[in-house]
């Protein structure tokens, strides 16, 4: 296994990858971004950084890990052909496991390929006792997302709502955890990591919310079961180059990639 921290590559160099790189950087250990893979038409830059164009030249030049930061189409098109060459990813765009179908095939290209597919936590708390939770049985799970209009701009709530004009608490979405995935899967990647940890993509319920009082994203997990029961909320301040991303889902790629070069987990 390729355990080099300084061999690192990402998928896409948005805003989510740039801070991963930069927050290395600051950082100054040994775990450093190299590479890149971007799509063809795309015009990007940066010092010391590799960018390659198609997925079969940045297995050539050896990643230790790949952490996809792009889109559920670099899940679906990439990954699988990383995992097959023996490298390990880390997933972003969870939400793209929704689709059982790839979720088979990412499967069968891991057990190919002797290699690992993990994903981040995203920008909720909790999922680890979420986790726990499911092993003695869980009757229900909700997931509610709220957050100020302008982070909905963009998505399918712009098409029916003026979201600058929105005066008080809306609901934009309601409905279960594939359903918020699929409509809005820049918006709602967390509902996914709440599915995969508890009871599922179709009986996990989700409302999505634009409300123009938060000066942030907030995020309320509420779990009932043979456990007992939980209220999880968090409440995060968003990126600054993405407002529709928390900037605590930044982070968490950040330690889900130190985790994979610790040889003891805490």
């Amino acid at each position: 296994m390729n355990r080099n921290p300084q061999k690192v590559a990402v998928i896409g160099f948005g805003a989510m990858a740039r801070s991963l790189e930069q927050s290395l950087k600051n950082a100054g250990g040994d775990i450093a971004v190299a590479a890149a893979l971007v799509s063809k038409g795309a015009e990007v830059e940066r010092d010391g950084i590799a960018f390659f164009r198609d997925v079969d030249a940045l297995v050539k030049w050896g990643p230790s890990v790949v952490v996809e930061c792009a889109s559920h189409g670099a899940v679906r098109h990439d990954v699988p052909a990383l995992l097959r060459a023996g490298i390990d990813v880390i997933v972003v765009s969870i939400g793209s496991l929704g689709d059982a179908e790839l979720l088979a095939t990412l499967d069968l290209a891991a057990s190919h390929g002797h290699s690992r597919l993990t994903v981040v936590s995203g920008a909720v708390g909790g999922l680890d006792a979420l986790r726990s939770a499911k092993l003695g049985g869980l009757d229900r799970v909700v997931y509610t997302g709220t957050k100020p209009p302008a982070a909905w701009k963009g998505s399918l709530a712009e098409k029916h709502h003026d979201l600058s004009a929105l005066t008080q608490r809306t609901v934009i979405f309601e409905g279960n955890a594939r359903e918020a995935s699929s409509i809005y899967p820049k918006n709602a990647n967390v509902t996914a990591a709440v599915a995969l940890a508890g009871i599922g993509f179709d009986a996990t319920a989700v409302t999505l919310v634009a409300d123009p009082a938060a000066d942030g994203n907030s995020h309320h997990v509420s779990a009932k079961g043979s456990f007992g029961s939980f209220d999880i909320v968090l409440h995060n301040r968003p990126l600054p180059d993405n407002p529709k991303t928390s900037w605590l889902a930044a982070l968490s790629v950040e330690q889900a990639l130190r985790r994979h070069f610790q040889r003891i987990e805490l």
